[in-house]
């Protein structure tokens, strides 16, 4: 019997797979005569099959489909940890005009809130200049990956020459991908279920901006697996405490008693980045 002149066919880590791989099924599927029978949608592979995939029954495919991708992902890369930054859009740059105002109170407001675009981006350099001492494995900056207080936090990483992560997802305005995003780490969700777990599956810490209803929903939903113990409790600081208490009175949850006077100290008020970070580095380094 003739001996194989190669080691033969292994997969990634080594592992020995004699099958034929599905990318050269699916290539030489396409290479097929064009005929009635190879053009019906019924002999498309599964796998490669975009309007199949697409159907209904096949949720919870999707579901599992977005969950590992991003994981895998990341995993191949080796980042470890993760600091989310959460914040609204519609906040521009210093200099910049309100794009999103729909009148004036809105354009004086939101380009005064420029400020915290500002400290997005500082506090982002901050997380990605320290993430260099671990090979930019930790504390690597992800946000929703749009406009706002999200493309800061991409910008500020980038000027600290560290990668950062993108989370976009498909909204009608508001979430194409900010040109501050790392491009392999530039990933698209239709599921805000799955996009929401990907923020918290890696996070030492989240910092929350002025936003609107996606970030407050951010927001709550990190405060709660934290109060229920679903995760580790991690820094979860708030920038602009006046904005916050003007828009949530949190001491009358815990006097009402819908929340225990405890849960208050899950929360930290910062105005600039440096003393973010200080939360951070003394919850973890010290």
């Amino acid at each position: 019997m003739a001996k194989a002149t190669k080691d033969g066919p292994r997969r990634k880590g080594g592992i020995w797979d004699p099958l034929k791989g599905n990318v050269a099924d699916k290539h030489a599927a396409a290479g097929q005569p064009k005929t009635p029978q190879t053009e019906s949608p019924s002999y498309r592979l599964a796998y490669a099959d975009d309007d199949f995939l697409s159907r209904e029954e096949l949720r919870p495919v999707r579901l599992q489909l977005e969950l590992m991708k991003v994981e895998m992902m990341l995993a191949e890369r080796g980042i470890q940890s993760t600091v989310v930054l959460f914040g609204g859009a519609r906040i521009p740059a210093p200099g910049q005009n309100a794009w999103a105002a729909r009148n004036e109170t809105q354009r004086n407001n939101l380009e005064a809130a420029s400020i915290y675009y500002e400290e997005a981006r500082k506090f982002a350099n901050l997380c990605g200049k320290h993430s260099a001492s671990y090979n930019y494995q930790e504390y690597v900056v992800v946000t929703g990956g749009g406009p706002g207080v999200m493309e800061a936090g991409n910008r500020g990483a980038t000027e600290a020459g560290a990668p950062s992560i993108g989370l976009n997802i498909m909204l009608p305005h508001e979430q194409a991908p900010n040109r501050f995003v790392t491009p392999e780490f530039s990933f698209n969700f239709h599921y805000f279920a799955i996009r929401k777990m990907h923020f918290m599956m890696r996070a030492k810490a989240v910092a929350v901006f002025p936003g609107g209803f996606g970030t407050l929903d951010e927001m709550f939903e990190a405060l709660t697996l934290i109060q229920t113990k679903r995760m580790e409790r991690i820094p979860l600081i708030l920038f602009g405490e006046k904005f916050w208490r003007g828009i949530i009175n949190f001491g009358a949850l815990a006097e009402f008693g819908t929340i225990a006077p405890d849960d208050l100290n899950l929360i930290s008020f910062v105005e600039t980045a440096e003393q973010a970070w200080k939360i951070i580095s003394d919850f973890y380094e010290h």
